[in-house]
């Protein structure tokens, strides 16, 4: 893999209060984008609080690229229908990743990443050092949508030999 950094592990674990997009609910999915590549989560039926807990895997090759969340309304006879998106800066996860954690204890939080108008986190975000990794836990503020968050943990994983 020419360029690679490393592999940026992303749990996708639930939706809060998306968006209504059909009479019953929606039925929502996520999608993320890192460059040119793209993944996406099952569709869960007919929720606007729906529960994922899914692992999806992207490879990175450039680390200051935003990681771009965009969430969908599974539809059978048209278009799917956006249900908001957010883009996700991951340099504070980015920023902790050569530190040497022998000193660091289990659960330790590393650095604090405050909401701001550059970012769309709902709430403060921390990195922190968990069972042998660093993961970073938050909660992203849909934007273009008029409600729903989305519960993210993002964990770094080091290739041996990458850049």
């Amino acid at each position: 893999m020419d360029g690679l950094v490393g592999l940026l592990k992303v749990r996708v674990v639930r939706g809060i209060n998306l968006a209504y997009r059909d009479a019953r609910g929606s039925d929502p999915y996520v999608v993320l984008r890192l460059g040119k590549k793209k993944l996406k989560t099952s569709v869960k039926k007919r929720s606007v609080n729906p529960i994922w807990h899914e692992e999806l895997t992207l490879t990175v090759t450039n680390s200051s690229e935003p990681l771009k969340l965009e969430v969908f309304d599974k539809d059978t006879f048209s278009r799917d229908d956006p249900m908001g998106d957010a883009e996700i800066d991951v340099a504070p996860l980015m920023e902790v990743i050569n530190m040497n954690p022998e000193d660091i204890k289990n659960g330790a939080i590393i650095k604090s990443v405050r909401p701001s108008t550059r970012n769309c986190l709902a709430e403060e975000s921390h990195v922190c050092w968990r069972n042998g990794r660093f993961v970073q836990d938050m909660i992203l503020r849909l934007k273009n949508v008029e409600s729903g968050e989305i519960q993210l943990q993002l964990q770094w994983v080091n290739i041996p030999g990458a850049k």
